[in-house]
């Protein structure tokens, strides 16, 4: 399956965009869940930014339910660092892949497009841009860890070892502990990149200070035209 197969919900400025902010949702949720964040922001019209939000597959999660629902990969093992669905994670990093080569063919330049993801969806944006062969404007990790992070020493691409990184985690998050969280900044740094780190007294979910802070960061990662 092509990312252009994947339901997108798509925000346009009134102008022609600038930038591309592609964000990924979390397990169960989906693009029409998160487009709230567009407007959550009120980043000013002058920066031009171009939202867009997928919708994940549905597949089989084995943690904690064995359902199918909406989600990026699979959960095999109740520690969300225990056994990895590699394959999955493969899959929807190509899927936002080919959503990025579609910006590109539209004639977005690589480095105006920014990754974005919350839970699962955070993860698949690190784990992408990281190993992106082109520099990206930036990626947002939202309550997310990094389990490829032993692969990524091999895998990341230079052109991207000063991308802007900005990790954002609640201190009482039981669904991602925030200690997972702490190995994949910890990972990062050891790997030469420089993350900006927030917590919030919160658990596995969003508040208004972390927009706060994610549009004061944006704010200078994407400069006006």
């Amino acid at each position: 399956m092509s990312a252009d197969l994947l339901d997108c919900v798509e925000i346009d400025p009134e102008s022609d965009p600038a930038y591309v902010v592609i964000w990924l949702h979390g397990l169960g949720a989906d693009g029409q869940d998160f487009k709230v964040y567009a407007s959550m922001l009120q980043l000013p019209a002058s920066l031009a930014v171009r939202y867009v939000f997928p919708t994940a597959p549905e597949r089989l999660v084995t943690v904690p339910m064995g359902v199918v629902d909406k989600a990026w990969f699979d959960t095999i093992d109740g520690d969300v660092s225990g056994k990895l669905d590699l394959e999955g994670i493969a899959a929807s990093a190509q899927y936002l892949r080919d959503l990025i080569q579609r910006e590109l063919d539209g004639g977005m330049p690589s480095e105006k497009i920014l990754l974005a993801g919350f839970s699962q969806g955070g993860t698949i944006a690190l784990h992408t841009a990281l190993g992106y062969e082109k520099r990206l404007a930036g990626v947002l990790a939202m309550s997310a860890y990094l389990p490829t992070s032993k692969f990524l020493e091999e895998e990341c691409r230079d052109v991207n070892r000063e991308i802007p990184i900005m990790m954002t985690h609640g201190e009482q998050d039981p669904v991602v502990p925030i200690a997972q969280a702490e190995n994949a900044r910890d990972a990062l740094t050891r790997m030469g990149y420089a993350v900006e780190w927030y917590t919030y007294p919160m658990t596995h979910h969003v508040c208004i200070e972390e927009f706060a802070d994610i549009r004061q960061w944006l704010l200078a990662v994407l400069q006006p035209t």
